[in-house]
């Protein structure tokens, strides 16, 4: 077995590597000068089962994961493992109008066209896996969150929190391991232009949160949830999410109020504290292959 690493997941797939105690290969990739992209696996692969690790984002990432899964499949290898650990297009999971694809169930048939198995973490939403036609699944890196938050010694939350009552089983788990209680945000609308944003049984005043997600991309719910929390009394507030697109230096404009933002390596950022690694390794050390 073998770990083959594209650009946009170099970290993820060296601790991937290490976890498994396998061989990590960095493919090689430039340009040409029309601005296509070229790939190259620069050594021999024949007869491995080859774990190809390539989040999906930004949209270059698609090609470059598409021409690794070939040139992986033309050099002989007896299987092959896609970990997509952001799977791009997630949230387009339906036709908002007429005459648009379904984007998620889109990126699903070409991605899994030359894969054996296909992996992600924490995809956005779970009834997608049923727009692949081979194997895949969707395993959590919640509980490397859990653990991050619960190491945090005095910034260590008193309570987590899901920005919405879609996310709670997440946050449920989070607590847990931290050994915290959980509850969820509800949005209460004031005036036409007024919406109050508070917890749904807890009281916040004097204690530490950590708001917790599966992805953070422009943050406008989470900045105006923190800074009503702080209105209402919170002493600290950390976002943490699994999956940090941070649109427009979301990351950035979220400091205002959150006293920390933290995600993962699925997308790799300066905001990259935790590695979803474990969470993939434990999931390939599960199957028989």
């Amino acid at each position: 077995m073998i770990v083959v690493s594209g650009t946009a997941s170099r970290i993820l797939a060296r601790e991937l590597a290490n976890e498994l105690n396998v061989k990590l290969i960095e493919a090689e990739h430039k340009y040409w000068p029309d601005g296509e992209q070229i790939v190259r696996i620069p050594e021999d692969v024949k007869g491995e089962t080859a774990i190809l690790v390539q989040t999906t984002y930004p949209d270059e990432k698609i090609i470059e994961l598409l021409l690794l899964q070939d040139a992986l499949k033309d050099a002989g290898v007896a299987k092959l493992i896609t970990v997509v650990p952001y799977f791009g297009y997630a949230r387009q999971d339906k036709r908002f109008n007429p005459g648009e694809p379904i984007s998620a169930k889109t990126m699903a048939k070409h991605i899994e066209l030359q894969s054996d198995m296909v992996i992600t973490v924490d995809i956005h939403n779970p009834n997608e896996l049923a727009y692949f036609t081979k194997p895949v699944y969707s395993v959590s890196a919640m509980e490397e969150i859990g653990n991050y938050l619960k190491n945090l010694d005095h910034r260590k939350p008193d309570l987590i929190i899901a920005p919405d009552a879609g996310a709670i089983e997440r946050a449920k788990k989070v607590a847990q391991i931290v050994g915290v209680e959980y509850d969820h945000l509800e949005k209460k609308r004031i005036s036409g232009d007024t919406v109050e944003i508070k917890l749904k049984n807890l009281n916040v005043k004097g204690k530490k949160i950590a708001i917790v997600d599966d992805v953070i991309s422009t943050g406008g719910t989470i900045l105006k949830a923190s800074k009503q929390l702080k209105e209402q009394g919170a002493l600290d507030i950390i976002a943490a999410c699994v999956h940090g697109v941070f649109t427009n230096m979301a990351d950035v404009k979220m400091r205002v109020c959150c006293d920390l933002v933290i995600a993962s390596d699925t997308i790799e950022t300066e905001r990259t504290r935790i590695s979803a690694a474990p969470a993939v390794a434990r999931f390939i050390r599960s199957q028989a292959f």
